[in-house]
């Protein structure tokens, strides 16, 4: 399966257990541990859970092995790694502690900002 039908099938996992704010990003180039991140919140440590695994029922439906998975025992946080697409869900105030949005994509914008600057 192709990366980007992977995460594609990622988010409507996530949408169809009503996830929130779900956020793909692209990471190639930025790291060699995977290609894209998907972030996405819960409301509560019941629905991390669902949603966690409702991204796995759906992945292995369509032949993907995922490689791992953590903390879908405690449910403030579950990251799945299917390898080119590693998802994290997590409770909002965990995943506002964490903030993987500003440490993945921040970079990203300090350099655009900083190239628009040299201009």
């Amino acid at each position: 399966m192709q990366n980007e039908a992977l995460v594609q099938l990622v988010v409507h996992a996530l949408e169809d257990l009503k996830g929130t704010d779900i956020l793909p990003i692209d990471v190639r180039g930025k790291t060699s541990v995977t290609d894209f991140m998907v972030i996405a919140s819960g409301t509560s440590s019941r629905h991390v859970k669902a949603l966690a695994d409702n991204v796995l029922e759906e992945v292995k439906e369509q032949g993907v092995r995922p490689l791992g998975s953590e903390g879908l025992d405690g449910g403030e946080w579950a990251l799945l790694d299917l390898g080119d697409v590693v998802v994290h869900v997590m409770q909002v105030p965990t995943r506002q502690f964490y903030d993987l949005e500003r440490l993945w994509q921040g970079a990203e914008q300090s350099r655009a900002q900083h190239a628009a600057d040299q201009e």
